[in-house]
């Protein structure tokens, strides 16, 4: 068996309670979960959250979250676009995101968080909601949207994320937009 990655130590240790293991943590991968915020909330600035703010809300939530089980970078990757994933529908609803209307068009999936799409609170909500009712048919389909959409991975680290082959990750992903398109373009 593999030596696991300095990351992946780190995230055992951290998760074995050493604080100065989540501290070196969180410095080697605040690039990284800044560009992930960066891309989940761009052209939010005035909406949402600053990239800053999200990220500190979503490592509260990950630091505070001891049941979770981290494997891996790419495993810690798909955890942490969830927490953000959470902390934006929370802010949205708690800003009253609810209304209707807007005349913003709706997200689509052929976005990526590293394509420049710029997705509103009302469409963070919609996307959300479409999620939870596309988990509740296809678990896997929604684990796939989430790693690609929230989490900006692509086929092969979604694959190694979720442990299934790239050719799933490719159908249950054509399967989600499909899906989803639907779910959002339709009433509700």
């Amino acid at each position: 068996m593999q030596d696991p990655s300095p990351i992946t130590r780190l995230i055992q240790q951290a998760q074995s309670g050493d604080p100065a293991a989540a501290d070196d943590l969180y410095a080697r991968i605040y690039d990284e979960l800044r560009r992930l915020a960066h891309g989940v909330r761009r052209g939010e600035a005035a909406h949402t959250l600053a990239t800053t703010a999200l990220v500190h809300e979503a490592w509260i939530k990950l630091a505070s979250a001891h049941e979770v089980d981290v494997e891996s970078r790419i495993h810690f990757r798909h955890i942490a676009a969830r927490a953000m994933r959470q902390v934006l529908v929370d802010r949205a609803r708690a800003r009253g995101a609810l209304k209707r209307g807007g005349g913003e068009a709706p997200v689509t999936l052929e976005e990526s968080l590293l394509g420049g799409a710029s997705i509103d609170a009302l469409q963070i909500i919609d996307l959300d909601d479409a999620l939870g009712r596309l988990e509740a048919a296809d678990p896997r389909a929604a684990k796939v949207v989430e790693c690609r959409f929230f989490g900006g991975m692509d086929v092969e680290e979604t694959a190694t994320a979720l442990g299934i082959s790239p050719a799933t990750v490719k159908r249950d992903w054509r399967v989600a937009r499909a899906w989803l398109s639907r779910a959002l373009d339709g009433p509700s």
